[in-house]
């Protein structure tokens, strides 16, 4: 059904349900078999009971019949049921996989839409759940029914291959036909999602700026796009599908005229008229659900091809050895920062030695590298060349760096459910102790109390329901929670008020006090209050680096500020 090359996640995911697929096997081959209950029923029938005229064998037979017809249904009914847990068992294997790619595809530079892992992941599991895979497993019987139809009569059996060949030239056409239009179609959604996605983000702006006819032009011309790309392979594919439907359909009355002219003939009994009919019409209709599901089969094929290549290309990490927590220093050694997508470096050459109960902050003009510098310190983006280190370990070589990091971006985004949970980075049984100490230790804490159910107070997606300034506030709280040992602080007071910018201070000053380290990216003098040294970073490199007071003092005076040199030791 769909290739699986050695070393595949994807096929050995799969490969796990190798069992149920033999099983699955197995029961089309039962269910193949009781296919044949209605032709010999009818040719029992025309050729055995009507002739004697004998109502107690009408009746055995149709017992009989009966009986394999209930058993038919049941198998197919289990067929149905295996192959739908062999798709939620793929899905079981994989979804955790392919929602860690999606949610780090981001970091590579890679906007969520283009891979779609999770929805590749759906589009193979609901095709494995549908009647797609039962006309694969149903049509290497095609020619035990073929060979029937020859044993009633070579004309019959030659009717029936020719109509198996013109169903296998339609597949083939279908296939041709409908694996472009399906690859397009994936990517017009690509775009139109991107759109959707796009216009929710900025709704706020979209509303102040006046930009609903123009959001919605680029909205209705990506739609559009989407629904004749969707409209056209509808089109091939039901094309295709109709004729090869009729086709059968045609074929099935040409064989009961064919076996008319037969028995007129003199060479084969009545019973072979409807009998043979039948059976034609069931050689082929493997065939025409094939077609019927090909627009699935194509989806599925391309979606594991997708998801496979790009579990190639971003293999799972490496197991890495759990490390004593860190609570010496933070080294950053000759650091250059390449955003992901990107091939220029705007963080060059940095060099510096945080040790516990320090804090640094970042200053610079807008665009000279400081984000992007923060972003690796925190372990979001790798290096492109040297290293950044906690206690001598690189962070990628720590399995649980979450838990000793502390970070609050530009933009804080909050998570849907409650203050406490997101506070608590959204574990699934928050430690309300260590939720109060976090809130407590942001300033934050007397400001959840006067939210309408303080801690419980729900918000929505993004933080919606708190202002700008409550959500950053919380977020600095999220990032405290656990007393990281590494606390990496952008723009934290941006959104502030005098009472926020004064308990931010505070904040900094408990993560020294308690032998943290803190790296704070500033435009506001403000956020700098607690901070024991200060980096100047210009065009992404870092121009001067020293204690605080004599840095500031030299900023003032831009002609005194020279060049870092072994900047690593002087925040040391």
């Amino acid at each position: 059904m769909i290739a699986v090359r050695p070393g595949n996640e994807l096929g050995k995911a799969l490969g796990g349900c190798r069992k149920a697929f033999l099983g699955v096997a197995a029961m089309s081959g039962v269910v193949n078999l009781l296919y044949l209950t209605g032709s010999f029923f009818m040719l029992e029938v025309y050729d055995r009971v009507l002739p004697a005229r004998s109502v107690p064998s009408l009746v055995a037979i149709g017992a009989l019949a009966a009986a394999l017809y209930a058993f038919q249904g049941i198998v197919e009914g289990l067929r149905g049921r295996v192959l739908c847990r062999i798709g939620t068992s793929l899905d079981e294997s994989v979804n955790g996989r392919a929602f860690g790619l999606a949610t780090t595809l981001p970091l590579r530079g890679v906007p969520p839409e283009a891979g779609q892992p999770v929805r590749d992941l759906d589009a193979v599991r609901a095709f494995l759940s549908s009647l797609g895979p039962t006309a694969l497993f149903d049509l290497p019987w095609m020619p035990l029914y073929l060979g029937i139809c020859f044993l009633f009569h070579p004309y019959i059996g030659l009717a029936g291959l020719a109509g198996a060949g013109v169903l296998c030239c339609l597949t083939l056409a279908t296939e041709r036909a409908t694996k472009p239009l399906s690859r397009e179609s994936t990517e017009t959604g690509m775009r139109r999602e991107a759109v959707l996605a796009s216009a929710r983000r900025n709704a706020e702006t979209v509303k102040a700026l006046g930009m609903d006819a123009a959001v919605g032009t680029r909205w209705e011309a990506a739609n559009a796009d989407h629904m004749r790309t969707q409209k056209r392979m509808a089109d091939v594919a039901g094309g295709y599908g109709a004729a090869s439907k009729v086709f059968r359909m045609a074929l099935q009355s040409g064989v009961l005229a064919l076996g008319a002219w037969l028995v007129i003939s003199g060479l084969a009994t009545g019973g072979v008229i409807l009998a043979s009919s039948i059976l034609v019409s069931r050689a082929l209709a493997p065939a025409e659900l094939a077609i019927a599901h090909w627009k699935g089969f194509v989806a599925a094929r391309q979606a594991w091809k997708r998801l496979g290549d790009l579990m190639a290309r971003m293999p799972p990490s490496e197991s890495t050895l759990d490390l004593p927590a860190p609570m010496v220093d933070l080294k950053v050694e000759g650091a250059w920062v390449v955003p992901p997508g990107t091939q220029r470096a705007v963080a060059q050459d940095v060099s510096l030695t945080l040790r516990a109960g320090q804090a640094l902050g970042v200053i610079g003009p807008s665009g000279c590298g400081k984000t992007s510098l923060a972003k690796a310190v925190a372990g979001i983006w790798p290096p492109a060349r040297g290293s950044v280190r906690l206690d001598g370990a690189d962070l990628d070589r720590r399995s649980d760096l979450g838990r000793h990091v502390g970070y609050l971006p530009q933009e804080v985004d909050l998570f849907p459910g409650t203050v406490a949970e997101n506070i608590a980075r959204m574990a699934g049984e928050p430690d309300a102790a260590a939720v109060l100490a976090a809130a407590r230790a942001a300033g934050a804490h007397d400001m959840v109390l006067r939210l309408p159910k303080a801690y419980e107070t729900r918000v929505g997606e993004g933080g919606a329901g708190l202002s700008a300034g409550q959500r950053q506030r919380v977020g600095l709280a999220r990032a405290l929670y656990g007393n990281p040992f590494l606390v990496v602080l952008d723009e934290p007071n941006s959104n502030l008020d005098a009472e926020g910018e004064a308990a931010l201070t505070e904040a900094i000053a408990g993560v020294r006090a308690r032998g943290g380290v803190a790296f704070v990216v500033a435009h506001r003098p403000s956020a700098l209050a607690a901070v024991d040294a200060i980096l100047v970073m210009a065009d992404g490199k870092p121009t001067m680096l020293g204690p605080r007071d004599e840095v500031m003092a030299k900023v003032t005076r831009p002609a005194g500020a020279r060049p870092v040199q072994g900047g690593g030791n002087h925040a040391a």
